[in-house]
């Protein structure tokens, strides 16, 4: 009985954890949203949109930076503050990096070139945009791991599991309807006649047009 109580326990806390790292990610979405719309108006002196998913303030890869922050810098205690920047800047640089790889490779577009800037790694991150992640990383510890850490009192809330259940459904379609939409977006440019209903769907609701309205930001890049 003993152990098996010691397994329940475990897989509570690994549910427990997961719910954690899913608030983490969104809230990171979220705040990259704002920060690239208000870096947005800064640019153009008007809104534009530079979201990541087709519904919803999300901007992804500041959720997996914010994740990536979230696994490894908090599982080392005591570390000083040129540490935490230095291992920043290499956590969001690999992010940033793989982010717009497979961002290429799956839809045929990149939402950054920093190829015009020095020290850059094949136009996908930079030491420039690397000291900012470092920066956002020290940040990260300082302000706002003590909020996030409050998460784990609100689990055994029942309203908190229920709003936690409906965001990741939410997301989960959100995530599905938007890759689908990048997808036929590239066959497309393939010259690729829908063949089946929700091509004709992702014509008829998503055409190029409106994909380049919400992802102001994404560039083509020469086909293969």
């Amino acid at each position: 009985m003993e152990q098996v109580e010691k397994k329940k326990i475990v897989k509570e806390n690994i549910k427990k954890e997961l719910v954690k790292v899913f608030w983490i990610f969104i809230i990171g979405s979220v705040i990259g949203y704002v920060l690239e719309l208000i870096v947005g108006i800064l640019q153009n002196g008007h809104y534009v949109s530079r979201q990541g998913l087709l519904i919803g303030p999300f901007i992804q890869v500041y959720g997996l930076g914010l994740v990536m922050y979230y696994l490894v810098m908090s599982r080392i205690k005591n570390m000083s503050n040129i540490k935490v920047f230095i291992l920043s800047m290499i956590l969001g640089g690999i992010t940033e990096y793989l982010f717009s790889y497979f961002q290429e490779k799956l839809f045929g577009t990149i939402s950054w070139d920093y190829s015009n800037l020095p020290f850059n790694l094949n136009g996908r991150t930079s030491l420039l945009h690397c000291m900012y992640w470092g920066t956002g990383g020290v940040l990260f510890i300082k302000f706002i791991l003590p909020y996030l850490n409050k998460l784990d009192n609100l689990y055994d809330h029942r309203t908190y599991k229920f709003v936690t259940a409906l965001l990741v459904l939410f997301i989960c379609f959100d995530i599905t309807i938007s890759g689908l939409a990048g997808v036929r977006c590239l066959e497309r440019r393939k010259g690729i006649e829908a063949s089946n209903n929700i091509d004709v769907f992702f014509d008829a609701y998503y055409p190029d047009s409106k994909l380049k309205q919400i992802y102001s930001n994404a560039k083509e890049v020469k086909l293969d």
